[in-house]
């Protein structure tokens, strides 16, 4: 009997490159908010890595602390809706192959949040993957 094959990871494994496209740009900043409404620190830590470490560099804590601090911003029901919240691909900016604008208004359902809840956000392709360097 042959053994079962294992069904690829949505994630780069190893020196494995994630795609340079839109679409995973989009994937990992749902992957971010999907982590925010979880409170996994882990995961938007891991996303949010080089946008925290430029934060904590003009006097905020370290991105595990801020983070904690975000959490407790962010209301029961807004969590809800994060943990299953899509982006809208027509409104999102590539602003070069490497830069990418995530627009409040392109998180769904749609009016859910404002730019003082939510902001918006740049990934920026580093590292072999897409990371939010940027945020207002």
């Amino acid at each position: 009997m042959p053994a079962p094959t294992e069904k690829p990871s949505a994630t780069p494994t190893g020196a494995q490159p994630a795609p340079k496209t839109k679409e995973r740009a989009i994937q990992r900043y749902e992957q971010y908010l999907h982590a925010l409404g979880r409170e996994d620190i882990h995961t938007v830590c891991e996303v949010a890595g080089p946008g925290a470490k430029k934060a904590e560099e003009k006097g905020f804590g370290p991105c595990t602390s801020t983070y904690v601090t975000v959490f407790q911003m962010i209301s029961p029901a807004q969590k809800k809706i994060l943990r299953t919240a899509t982006v809208d691909p027509q409104r999102v900016s590539v602003r070069t192959p490497d830069k990418i604008e995530m627009p409040v208004e392109s998180v769904r359902p749609s009016g859910t949040f404002s730019e003082s809840d939510l902001g918006n956000y740049t990934l920026e392709y580093l590292k072999n993957d897409w990371y939010i360097t940027d945020g207002t």
